[in-house]
């Protein structure tokens, strides 16, 4: 594809209407988790909240995600693995023709009989993540001894079960330097996916764990090199720009389902745009990383807040965005990572504080 081929894939993804549905939901069951990492976007406490919504809640809540038809439903935490009924909020989700995927904490909750029961209760992916090739490093990022051989371990267990797997991968100035080990370890796997995240600075992460703006271009350029040779898709969170620099050097977004059965957006999912995040206590969000609260689904449907709500809403419009992302060629595609402009300037509609490219024509 050639750098002005967006056109027509815009075009395919025409079809999927954001303003209605969502490509992807995610429903964070329990902030309860025993890991302490040091990046946790919702600096999880050991213990259940006492709100947090109930089994029979949660049925209700998968009946109206199920109405919405997203192609990605996630149950998250915190650790789900801390909730005694996750298992039957799997199976009631595939009950109602969901897809559903779990991202559990690489705990001793996380057995291999763990992942056989999941398997039995119908999930459809699993998602761990893994922030260095080695223990000592990222137990080290996690807190918590032991964790790195108990992600390996389930990672393993998965593959035995034929579960896809995806790693999630956090980039930091601690983690960026060995994420080529991560690479070879990951071919080694056999896993399905490879996301990565780039950081937030929201719950426990902070300003100075980001790397640089001429960090992240390097680094896209390192992921769509490895993108051509690996036998997993790599997809980037909460770095939307990455989109941009595919298409810049030639490379075509991925659409709909892959070859591995990844399931991937028709086109650029954003915070609110194809995109919605449940908390444990009900709270509806554009994303997990982004505390803006747009109502409850004890008080609406989650329908409704996704389609009506103003901040929904003034999100998926691009002429809302400031500065460079809102004069830039590639803003419907990309839109820049929202949380990352609050987070860091307090002003959602602003540029996204990671992204080097200046617009065409501001360099005119």
């Amino acid at each position: 594809m050639t750098r002005n081929a967006m056109h027509p894939m815009a075009a395919q993804g025409s079809a999927v209407d954001f303003n209605l549905s969502p490509f992807v939901v995610i429903w964070e069951n329990t902030r309860a988790c025993d890991l302490a990492c040091v990046h946790c976007r919702a600096a999880a406490q050991s213990k259940r909240n006492r709100f947090e919504l109930t089994t029979e809640q949660g049925y209700r809540l998968i009946d109206q995600i199920a109405e919405l038809k997203p192609k990605v439903f996630v149950l998250t935490g915190g650790d789900p693995l801390k909730r005694e009924d996750t298992y039957d909020l799997i199976q009631y989700a595939r009950n109602q023709g969901l897809e559903p995927s779990l991202t559990p904490s690489a705990t001793p909750l996380l057995t291999e009989e763990a992942v056989s029961k999941m398997k039995r209760h119908g999930l459809g992916r699993m998602a761990v993540s893994l922030d260095a090739s080695n223990a000592a490093e990222h137990d080290d990022f996690r807190r918590v001894s032991g964790s790195f051989d108990i992600t390996l371990r389930a990672i393993r267990a998965a593959s035995r079960e034929e579960i896809p797997v995806q790693v999630n991968t956090t980039v930091t100035r601690r983690t960026i330097a060995d994420l080529p080990n991560m690479v070879k370890l990951l071919e080694e796997l056999g896993i399905t996916m490879w996301s990565v995240f780039f950081a937030v600075p929201t719950g426990r992460a902070k300003n100075s764990d980001l790397v640089s703006a001429e960090e992240v271009e390097d680094l896209f350029g390192f992921l769509y090199e490895t993108s051509k040779r690996v036998p997993f898709s790599i997809r980037t969170t909460e770095a939307m720009h990455y989109r941009r620099y595919v298409l810049q050097h030639g490379g075509a977004m991925p659409l709909g389902v892959q070859p591995n059965g990844a399931p991937r957006a028709p086109r650029g999912v954003n915070e609110a745009k194809g995109f919605v995040f449940i908390s444990h206590i009900g709270d509806v969000y554009p994303s997990g990383f982004l505390p803006l609260k747009a109502g409850n689904v004890s008080q609406q449907s989650l329908g409704d807040i996704y389609r009506t709500s103003p901040l929904f809403m003034g999100l998926r419009d691009p002429n809302n965005l400031h500065g460079k992302c809102g004069r830039c060629e590639f803003r419907d595609l990309c839109g820049g990572s929202r949380a990352r402009a609050w987070a860091m300037t307090g002003d959602v509609y602003a540029s996204d504080p990671l992204c080097l490219y200046q617009p065409a024509e501001m360099v005119q």
